[in-house]
């Protein structure tokens, strides 16, 4: 229990540390790095909806073929 422990403050302080290093050392201001950073959020779940909505079709399409077995 106690290595677990001690991994993971050892994990949540490397995060802390690579968050602010990020926001330090990057190039765009913070109002742009927002802009960018909530672009690539509404891509990504763009593209999650697009592939749930894939895999529901192929699942859809599975089930109608065992019923009409």
């Amino acid at each position: 229990m106690n290595k677990l422990f001690s991994f993971l403050a050892g994990m949540i302080c490397g995060a802390l540390v690579g968050t602010v290093l990020a926001l330090l050392l990057t190039p765009n201001s913070g109002e742009q790095l927002r802009a960018d950073a909530m672009n690539r959020w509404e891509a990504a779940m763009t593209e999650a909806r697009q592939a749930m909505e894939q895999k529901r079709q192929e699942l859809e399409e599975q089930f109608e073929q065992m019923k009409s077995s």
